[in-house]
């Protein structure tokens, strides 16, 4: 199996704090306030983003937004290709989803095949209002009709490269970067 050796840094810990920022303050504009509005972090890394955004728009706005974590495993497309035993997170909602706003948090956005297989698992748990995407990084080449409401950076890489949002909670630092593949 190809090793993946990074190749740029795209964000530091700053920048990435800075830009988790940005996106909880154009959450709330959005939405025009916190009203009826519900994080979703899709696993892995968009859960712990969610709880980011959560916290800041609690310190910003005095309301605690509710935050849930969604699993797509199952929901994928590709589910035969992943292995023989995928490993299943699990999905937590906060409260009803029938009939609030929706963001989806995901760290990177490449196919757009995780966020439709998210928006799958959440048409099973409910009917929204309106789900809009949050992102922390755009990296193009979509596949299907997809695109991103609120998104930290866009990227333009080449199919041979792979993003990583790496945070802290999980990863031991914050940081972006670019890895490619050494053959």
């Amino acid at each position: 199996m190809a090793e993946l050796r990074e190749k740029t840094q795209l964000m530091n810990s700053q920048d990435l704090n800075r830009v988790i920022r940005r996106i909880a303050h154009e959450m709330v504009e959005c939405n025009k306030g916190t009203d009826n509005m519900i994080l979703v972090g899709i696993h892995r890394r968009g859960v712990y983003i969610a709880r980011r955004l959560q916290k800041l728009i609690e310190e910003a706005e005095g309301t605690k937004v509710p935050c849930g974590e969604l699993d797509i495993t199952l929901y994928r497309d590709d589910l035969t290709t992943l292995s023989e035993q995928p490993i299943v997170h699990s999905t937590r909602m906060p409260a009803d989803i029938s009939g609030k706003h929706i963001f989806l948090v995901d760290d990177v956005l490449f196919t757009g095949r995780t966020v439709r297989a998210a928006l799958e698992a959440l048409v099973d748990l409910g009917r929204p209002q309106i789900v809009q995407l949050a992102v922390i990084i755009d990296r193009g080449h979509r596949e299907l009709p997809i695109h991103a409401d609120i998104c930290g950076k866009k990227t333009p890489t080449s199919r041979s490269e792979v993003v990583e949002v790496r945070v802290d909670e999980l990863d031991g630092k914050d940081e972006v970067v670019i890895c490619e593949c050494d053959a």
